[in-house]
């Protein structure tokens, strides 16, 4: 199974069509980035999330269009990103480190899908709920089962946990075993470093205050109090200094964008 992954995954069309997907899915990041700005230069109309990322594309006069070439593009990465997990990854010596790569390509190949199924659904006009929304709901009917106060602090638990291994990642930089820097331009390997460190860091930020609003939902067995990335911006911009760590957030999901056109070309795979 392993041998027939690798020629899958190591098909030029795959290759391909899976780097030309995580360009769409650094474009997605990149849009969020400049909706997290409008939320610190006071703009709170509109969703800070990867939906009402993708929804933005819609206020476009190509609207349509690029709608369905970013979700054509976001299934074909996740494509890609599955691939990787079922065969990638054969660089990483450590095997623990190497099922931690195969997790997060299959997170990603989730998200991709999530992403791409919204930019179907805002293409042919299909209202849906906001990722605010669907976390509420999903946690009301959590904490309505036996113990499920417990469940969503697990759930806390686990959403603060990821934060802390993507920010860690860009600590410790670790996301350039995955790039082949002779893959990009001459000079362009510190640039892509200090932005993917940031956009790794941000990212992982993002969804540690996603997991604080879901640990508070628990305590106080308030459903209200959960939510997803919107809400989380939005309530941080509430906070003293929380417009500071907006601009912070805002930067790193440029940063991360930047660093997925890059890994677009340098990705190993």
């Amino acid at each position: 199974m392993a041998t027939t992954g690798q020629e899958v995954r190591r098909h030029p069309a795959v290759q391909l069509l899976g780097r030309a997907g995580m360009v769409c899915y650094g474009l997605v990041h990149v849009l969020l980035a400049v909706l997290t700005a409008q939320v610190v230069l006071g703009d709170a109309g509109e969703r800070t999330d990867q939906k009402g990322a993708v929804s933005s594309l819609a206020q476009t006069s190509l609207g349509p269009l690029l709608l369905w070439v970013v979700a054509i593009g976001l299934f074909a990465f996740a494509g890609w990103q599955l691939t990787m997990a079922v065969s990638g990854y054969g660089w990483v010596a450590k095997k623990r480190k190497r099922f931690y790569r195969k997790c997060g390509s299959v997170g990603r190949a989730i998200t991709g899908t999530v992403i791409g199924i919204a930019a179907i659904n805002y293409a042919t006009g299909t209202s849906q709920k906001s990722g605010t929304e669907q976390s509420q709901t999903w946690t009301a009917r959590v904490l309505a089962l036996p113990f499920g106060q417990v469940l969503v602090g697990a759930v806390a638990l686990f959403v603060l946990g990821l934060g802390v291994m993507v920010a860690r990642k860009g600590v410790k930089k670790s996301f350039e075993d995955d790039l082949d820097m002779s893959e990009l331009p001459d000079g362009s390997r510190g640039l892509v470093e200090r932005l993917g460190r940031i956009g790794w860091i941000g990212k992982g930020a993002s969804y540690v205050l996603i997991g604080i609003l879901v640990a508070f939902a628990a305590v106080n067995a308030d459903p209200s109090e959960s939510g997803g990335m919107d809400k989380a911006l939005h309530t941080l911009a509430a906070q003293p200094y929380g417009l500071f760590a907006l601009a912070v957030i805002a930067f790193g999901f440029l940063g991360f964008g930047a660093y997925c056109f890059a890994a677009a070309k340098a990705h190993k795979g």
